[in-house]
């Protein structure tokens, strides 16, 4: 189980990322010779690594307990650095790790009042539903603070060893690298151009906590390994819907945590939020007014935070009676509001559909003609 040994996960996500490179490079190089044209290599293997060069990869101190997952060919650019002295790391790293002692801080005294084990024992079932309905907010406040701790500790480390950094202009992403072809640095250049370590950021804690909807929580959280989850579960799923392709993704996320029940039923829970979600975009909230919409939008975030705190007790419970226990004492109540949200949005978009051509159907359609 990937929970229990706290690398593993990470070290999987590599290896099938550089097996599938490797696989790209093979096809690409056939096309070269039968098309006489060269494919682009940004963020490609140059060449099939060896075993030893496998076992460095997959074996490297950086990131090794706690991530960030990162590619072959950043691994491979980190070890051709020109001169690793002149990129800066001090100032990125400080300002990365400006937030750790608050999140720790924060961490240390809500669990103290609001230890989960509680909700394990007979006397939370004895309090009232308010009590209940409220205990999974503090519960996924934990929750965020602690992996906020580690993964900015994890970019700290990374950024110490200018590991990750690119030139600004290579327009990097989370996991993936540099998006853009960039010229290679000399020796005079190194250390006259801005870089950026966005490459190995595995986490946006402002984003994370106010971003407004739920598929935009998703991106902020575990940066870096969603990214390998949209690049090679994502695009390879046996499905063309994106709810379905979305529930295949959450599939195998809760695989490469573990087998804990309770991963799989949090993590399948996202798809019918989703589908509400999208529902209600399409069929309300698009059509709202500025105002209107800045309302709904506060609602949206809100109602996106119950949530991720819903979801978040089947994670952190992680046996099917724990989390059945404390959903069915609060009604499901996220579960039924999924439900209702999607079925309110579809009604609404299908009576937008059929009255819009009515609208037109009543309207002049030349004003001159009516004067």
């Amino acid at each position: 189980e990937t929970d229990k040994v706290p690398f593993s996960g990470i070290f999987v996500s590599q290896l099938l990322s550089l097996a599938i490179e490797v696989q790209e490079l093979i096809q690409a190089k056939k096309q070269e010779v039968t098309t006489f044209t060269k494919s682009p290599v940004i963020g490609r293997v140059l060449q099939k690594p060896g075993l030893v060069e496998i076992l460095c990869y997959s074996y490297c101190y950086v990131g090794l307990m706690t991530g960030p997952f990162y590619r072959y060919r950043t691994y491979h650019d980190w070890l051709s650095q020109i001169d690793s002295s002149v990129i800066p790391s001090w100032r990125p790293m400080l300002y990365r790790f400006r937030m750790i002692p608050i999140f720790g801080i924060f961490f240390l005294v809500v669990s103290h009042f609001f230890p989960l084990d509680y909700v394990r024992s007979n006397a939370f079932y004895e309090r009232g539903l308010p009590f209940r309905l409220f205990y999974m907010v503090p519960i996924f406040f934990v929750f965020r603070m602690r992996f906020y701790v580690a993964w900015l500790c994890a970019e700290c480390a990374c950024i110490a060893a200018a590991f990750g950094a690119y030139p600004v202009t290579a327009k990097s992403r989370s996991g993936g690298g540099p998006t853009v072809q960039y010229e290679p640095l000399t020796d005079g250049e190194a250390s006259s151009i801005a870089y950026d370590y966005e490459t190995i950021k595995n986490i946006d804690p402002h984003g994370t906590d106010f971003c407004v909807k739920i598929k935009d929580g998703m991106r902020y959280w575990n940066m870096t390994v969603q990214w390998w989850l949209a690049q090679y579960i994502y695009k390879s799923a046996p499905f063309h819907s994106y709810i379905m392709r979305n529930a295949w993704t959450m599939l195998i996320s809760a695989y490469w945590h573990g087998i804990h029940p309770g991963y799989y039923i949090s993590f399948l829970t996202i798809p019918l939020c989703l589908l509400a979600e999208g529902a209600m975009e399409s069929g309300f909230l698009k059509h709202l007014s500025p105002s209107g919409r800045l309302w709904g939008d506060w609602i949206q975030w809100f109602m996106k935070m119950r949530a991720y705190d819903y979801m978040c007790m089947g994670f952190v419970l992680l046996t099917f009676e724990d989390t059945i226990r404390y959903w069915s004492s609060i009604y499901y109540c996220i579960h039924v509001g999924a439900v209702f949200f999607f079925l309110l949005g579809t009604v609404l978009g299908i009576q937008r559909k059929w009255g819009s051509p009515k609208d037109k159907q009543g309207a002049p359609q030349n004003p001159k003609q009516q004067e």
